[in-house]
């Protein structure tokens, strides 16, 4: 029986490299048999958190835009999540961190991922590029026990839209959706 594999590509741009990288990771993951879904957040209405912590006592985000419907319909019973960003600054996109912050309803319920991974673009290449933003996710994940960090796809030199394709990050995304 094959894991349903949520992909959510928190680039504003349009056809972007690490968008690219996700598209991978998919047919990866639809080869191997996995029901697959993948959301950008290109025209999504997601608000910042508010910090109230009402979450926390009903599971549910008291802003009603599309990061609640993303985190309470699809987050919470995806076997698998993959975020994919574009490094800015050596971080991941504030799309990104926005979400993950809307994700705090996540924590008191009983969530179905287990495995996450981690999928990146950027200019400049080199393990010092992902990094700061690996960790950024990896705090996240530190708060739900049951879940862990399963991979990291990282596409250097990557600056126009495109510039990602035939790189062997594309061959590193496909082959870890396959693994999932």
């Amino acid at each position: 029986m094959g894991k349903k594999v949520l992909i959510i590509s928190t680039s504003p741009r349009k056809g972007s490299n690490s968008d690219a990288l996700a598209e991978e990771f998919a047919k990866g993951a639809q080869e191997a048999g996995h029901e697959v879904e993948k959301i950008s957040l290109i025209g999504k209405d997601i608000q910042f958190c508010r910090g109230c912590l009402a979450c926390q006592k009903t599971k549910h985000c008291v802003i009603h835009d599309d990061a609640d419907k993303i985190v309470q319909e699809k987050m919470l019973h995806a076997d698998v999540l993959v975020f994919a960003t574009p490094i800015y600054y050596y971080e991941m996109c504030g799309q990104m961190k926005t979400l993950l912050d809307r994700a705090n309803p996540l924590y008191p319920s009983d969530y179905a991922f287990r495995d996450i991974y981690f999928i990146a673009a950027a200019a400049e290449d080199g393990d010092a590029v992902w990094t700061r933003a690996a960790s950024g996710l990896e705090g996240w994940i530190a708060c739900f026990p049951k879940a862990h960090l399963s991979g990291v796809i990282f596409g250097g030199n990557a600056t126009d839209i495109g510039t990602i394709r035939g790189s062997s990050a594309m061959k590193k995304a496909f082959e870890a959706g396959k693994a999932v």
